[in-house]
């Protein structure tokens, strides 16, 4: 076996030796051994161990591969994380504040995605081990919430009824505020005998949505999330915030970051942002998708005491808003996917916008947006940085931009 020094961990959590040699839950400083194949380690054994090397909480992270960070000491976890924004802003010459970081719970995840196999006694669910298309049950786990994993009986009925030997499915179960909304892909084709044995399964369970590929089965009650003072009911597998812990978390430092009576809230989803900033300002969620916009605009018809909300449907990424049209607002927030927004921050680079609040899931894009809008004028004023994705190589933040002059 070969032998090895961590110097450092990589962006997705993985230890790195030199050559390079990627290591799996390994910590900086320990030697290892283990089998060299290509540039990863396998059958690692741990010579000298970190003194931040931690005994995991959950009985199935050995073979688990949902998470990646179990065996770190927390507080190393939390500056590897703001570490990994820093690092992407260093890279383009961009200094800033750091907040403190905010870390959502254990068992705090309303949402998970299942893999389901069927058995001769029902089903096998779980996740899948690190690397591998095997599913690992989870009954113990320590990431979601209690509630997702009481659903061993209706894993085994949509198993049975729409299962296959042969292939795995996927569950997606959200916990809503009145029961779980499930999503289900990779099973049988929909046919009159399996979409009535599956309404039964909503009765059964007393599920608020199953959806079946993109076929609504049946919705006891509007699957509801709470954005604000608004209820909103997301389409199904429509973009969520892991937990409501991290979504808190999120809308808390974008409502510090920007002000004033009229917003726009750009790749604005089924209204995270959009909601509760309209508890004090007018605003225009944008959103390519038309049934997250519709989820959006309905939250707000129901909705008691907010400002005017609109909502339009619109690709951001081909049709960006133009300078002309950020006339009318104070600020901007952007939420954009892992690409990030380039062709958008080009267009508020032009405008006379004072105020953005940028929400980003990926630290390399966000950093290279963040360049576009200091050489415009803007100032990064703080970073926060939000894990709601624990004991994973995953980052969330908010960073807020400032200019005092603006452009016309």
């Amino acid at each position: 076996m070969d032998d090895y020094k961590i110097e450092r961990l990589g962006h997705q959590g993985d230890g790195i030796a030199a050559g390079p040699v990627f290591v799996p839950r390994v910590l900086p400083g320990e030697r290892v051994q283990g089998i060299r194949n290509g540039d990863r380690l396998s059958d690692v054994k741990i010579i000298e161990p970190s003194d931040l090397r931690v005994a995991a909480v959950c009985k199935h992270y050995k073979n688990c591969g949902g998470c990646q960070l179990q065996h770190a000491a927390e507080p190393f976890v939390a500056e590897f994380k703001q570490q990994i924004v820093q690092s992407a802003l260093d890279a383009h010459g961009i200094e800033t504040e750091f907040l403190p970081i905010v870390t959502s719970p254990a068992k705090s995840r309303r949402r998970a995605t299942f893999a389901v196999r069927r058995t001769k006694k029902g089903a096998l669910w779980g996740f899948h081990a690190r690397a591998s298309d095997t599913v690992i049950a989870v009954p113990e786990c320590q990431l979601v919430v209690p509630e997702l994993l009481q659903i061993s009986p209706l894993m085994d009925d949509l198993a049975s009824i729409g299962g296959s030997r042969k292939a795995e499915m996927s569950v997606n179960v959200t916990l809503s505020e009145v029961g779980l909304d499930v999503l289900v892909t990779g099973g049988k084709p929909l046919d009159q005998a399996l979409t009535i044995g599956l309404s039964g399964v909503v009765e059964k369970h007393k599920l608020a949505r199953l959806t079946w590929d993109e076929e609504v089965i049946g919705m006891r009650n509007p699957p509801h999330q709470q954005f604000g003072a608004a209820k909103v009911a997301p389409p199904p597998g429509a973009f969520l915030q892991a937990t409501r812990h991290g979504q808190d978390a999120l809308v808390s430092a974008v409502m510090k970051a920007v002000d004033g009576a009229r917003g726009v809230d750009l790749f604005a989803g089924c209204g995270t942002f959009t909601l509760p900033l309209a508890a004090r300002s007018e605003m225009l969620g944008v959103e390519g998708d038309k049934a997250m916009i519709a989820a959006l605009d309905s939250g707000w018809r129901r909705a008691v005491g907010l400002k005017k909300v609109a909502a339009v449907a619109r690709d951001l990424f081909r049709r960006p808003l133009m300078p002309d049209e950020f006339k009318h607002f104070d600020f901007a927030v952007l939420d954009p996917p892992r690409a990030g927004a380039q062709a958008q921050i080009a267009e508020i680079a032009k405008s006379a916008l004072a105020q953005v609040a940028y929400v980003s899931c990926n630290p390399v894009t966000f950093a290279r947006d963040a360049k576009a809008l200091i050489e415009a004028g803007f100032s990064l004023d703080w970073v926060q940085v939000v894990d709601q994705f624990r004991w994973s190589s995953h980052v969330e933040l908010v960073g807020k931009f400032s200019r005092s002059h603006m452009q016309r």
